[in-house]
């Protein structure tokens, strides 16, 4: 062989080795476009504000995004305390409990008006944790259930994973706090089976306690 033609050679086998992945290297992954989940806090959900329920109002535990366009310093995620109120930066304490956002993003304008020019404020639902009903007794799987859609007490007797063999299903309560006191409402879970008394089986409101003896 020439050596023309061994330079022609030595040439082609570079050109396929610089064309070709290193061995055994896979093409690395287009970076993925996805955002990272929202956190929540343990039976927190983090929640947008076009699903949240038509009847929401803020709650404590409840979790909120305080955006203010153009002022970083003030932005911020604010956990709703037991007493209702939420600490902001230069605000301090706002009460927060039984406004819904929209309200509580009027207050907090209003408040803002004192310290800045045109004030553009937004107020996100990050996660919703004070709407939840209960139940205990003869279930499957008893504690609190968030209710962020309506929910029956059939419904949540599902979610709670059915009755267990022994459980009274003529005998089951609804208990209740309404104008500050209790009231009990009986459910018989039979009956509605069969299709009997259909008006037993109400919404269930967010506090309420269905007792399955």
């Amino acid at each position: 062989m020439t050596a023309n033609c061994r330079s022609r050679n030595i040439a082609s086998l570079l050109v396929v080795a610089l064309a070709a992945p290193a061995f055994g290297q896979a093409p690395k992954p287009a970076p993925s476009q996805a955002s990272a989940p929202a956190s929540t806090t343990p039976g927190g959900v983090a929640v947008r504000g076009a699903e949240l329920p038509p009847d929401y109002v803020i709650g404590p535990d409840d979790v909120l995004g305080i955006i203010y366009w153009k002022d970083k310093d003030m932005t911020t995620d604010a956990h709703v305390r037991p007493d209702g109120r939420v600490a902001l930066p230069l605000l301090n304490d706002v009460q927060a409990a039984g406004l819904t956002p929209e309200q509580l993003r009027k207050k907090l304008t209003e408040e803002s008006q004192k310290y800045m020019e045109d004030p553009s404020i937004t107020v996100v639902v990050r996660e919703i944790n004070s709407r939840k009903a209960f139940i205990t007794g003869e279930v499957n799987k008893p504690g609190p259930y968030p209710l962020l859609s309506p929910t029956s007490v059939m419904q949540l007797i599902a979610m709670a994973g059915g009755l267990r063999e022994y459980a009274n299903s003529k005998g089951i309560i609804i208990m209740r706090t309404e104008n500050g006191g209790q009231i009990s409402l009986k459910f018989n879970y039979k009956d509605v089976v069969a299709g009997k008394n259909l008006k037993q089986n109400i919404e269930l409101k967010p506090g309420d306690t269905v007792v399955v003896p």
